[in-house]
């Protein structure tokens, strides 16, 4: 079964998909992943470089030259060991993680043609092992008699507490919400990230030892001074970035008025695409989505598939500037998502009933370049047109909640609302740590898996140098 002759294809293996037409009408994943043989001959195309770019653009150090030789040899189980030596949600990560920007771009064989499929790679060695019938029993590590509280179980909590766990660390997650997983269940939708795949590397992490408890809103059922009180010599804060940011706008009380946010999470942990829930949803026939980033083709794709005539992607700047992947616009633009560039809103009508009717945008042209080099948007004078649509969702990102950083004493935040940490997560306040989108405000979930990871290691050397 093993490969060892290189591949010298320009282009990645293709990855198998359904058919737009067909994936508009359900939620099931849209990417349907390599096959054995496809994989083997993606990982031939490694040239095996002998300072390894491509470990240098992931935030986790994933030994990607290690795994694909493995993958290349057939050799799954050692590709999935080796990728677990530092990565706790390689599943997760193959599926969301911006390879194209990270790993992928550092790749030399992307210098005269495509890089090879990292990601495609890691999404099919997880998934391998986790479809094996004879998995390993997982050995949960002794326990060195230390303890440390991991609020919230986001990608940054997960990894924080499943690295500490490895090093002995009795490690409990607060969640605030009744389901584990944070953005990844209530922020991802299925199509994307399907929710079986996080519970299982969630029970992966249970089954190591982390314990998780469950409707836990730490700075109202508990307080981190109380968590504190009960013995955990270290805190680490992962609780995400969950509070929307909106327009401030006229209109944006207007009934069909949505945050991103809550449609995303009515529609993804709240089931309110299945006919066996209940869940309240507007029944959509024209949107407006306010935003181009990742959430935002999400929450467009979304209102598709809940019945959507008509989805567009409202945004400010040219097709050049969109911040989402590439993959996601692509995926977008197929199945039937209008693009509205170089608009910005100004307004949202609204109906003598309140509802929504229509939005209000003004079109732009692009002048300098901004401070991130991007070119900036000027409104045109006398430009102002109304989109008919009878929902707009606004995704633009969204910022820290406030309640914990509200109710910890000595707890420096930065002017954005997010807690003051160090590269190493180190807060204000000692045996405080935190990471994620806590600290930067909405990231990619590999970011803060990384700051998950990186927290770990800085816990560890605290609790060992009180010791």
């Amino acid at each position: 079964m093993a490969n060892t002759k290189v591949n010298m294809s320009l282009t990645k293996n293709p990855m198998p998909e359904q058919d737009p037409v067909v994936r508009t009408g359900n939620f099931d994943e849209v990417a349907l992943g390599y096959t054995a043989e496809m994989a083997m001959s993606e990982a031939a195309r490694c040239l095996d470089c002998k300072n390894s770019p491509c470990r240098s653009g992931c935030p986790v150090s994933v030994k990607i030259p290690r795994f694909l030789e493995k993958v290349r040899e057939g050799d799954f189980d050692a590709a999935y060991d080796i990728i677990t030596s530092t990565n706790s949600l390689p599943a997760v990560c193959g599926r969301v993680c911006p390879q194209e920007k990270q790993c992928e771009s550092k790749c030399v064989r992307g210098i005269k043609g495509e890089s090879v499929g990292i990601g495609r790679l890691e999404r099919f060695v997880a998934d391998y092992h986790m479809n094996k019938a004879d998995k390993p029993t997982v050995e949960a590590p002794a326990s060195n008699g230390h303890r440390v509280a991991v609020i919230g179980s986001g990608p940054a909590g997960l990894t924080c507490a499943g690295d500490l766990r490895k090093l002995g660390y009795d490690v409990t997650i607060y969640e605030a919400f009744h389901k584990s997983g944070g953005v990844l269940v209530y922020g991802i939708p299925q199509f994307r990230l399907p929710k079986e795949i996080v519970a299982q590397e969630i029970d992966n992490l249970q089954k190591l030892g982390v314990k998780i408890v469950n409707n836990a809103i730490i700075g109202k059922s508990i307080t981190v001074d109380e968590l504190f009180e009960d013995g955990y010599e270290a805190v680490f804060i992962g609780s995400g970035a969950g509070l929307p940011q909106f327009l401030h706008i006229p209109g944006e009380n207007l009934m069909g008025v949505y945050s991103a946010n809550e449609l995303l999470t009515r529609t993804n942990l709240m089931k309110a695409y299945r006919d066996d829930y209940d869940t309240p949803i507007k029944h959509f026939h024209n949107v407006a989505v306010v935003g181009a980033g990742n959430v935002a083709m999400d929450a467009a794709r979304v209102a598709k598939r809940l019945g959507a005539e008509h989805v567009y992607i409202t945004y400010r700047r040219g097709k050049d500037e969109l911040p989402a992947r590439k993959e996601e616009v692509e995926h977008a633009e197929a199945e039937g998502i209008e693009f509205k560039l170089l608009n910005n809103p100004c307004a949202i009508r609204g109906d003598e009933n309140g509802n929504v009717c229509g939005i209000e945008l003004i079109r732009q042209e692009l002048g300098e370049p901004d401070e991130k080099g991007r070119r900036k948007p000027v409104p045109v004078e006398g430009s102002n047109w109304v989109l008919d649509v009878d929902t707009v969702i606004i995704a633009i990102g969204t910022s820290p909640n406030p309640l914990i950083r509200s109710t910890t004493a000595n707890l420096e935040t930065t002017k954005k609302g997010g807690i003051q940490a160090d590269e190493g997560g180190r807060t204000s306040r000692e045996g405080v740590f935190a990471g994620g989108d806590a600290v930067t405000g909405s990231a990619t979930v590999i970011l803060a898996m990384g700051a998950g990871k990186a927290a770990a290691q800085s816990i560890d050397e605290y609790i060992k140098s009180k010791a």
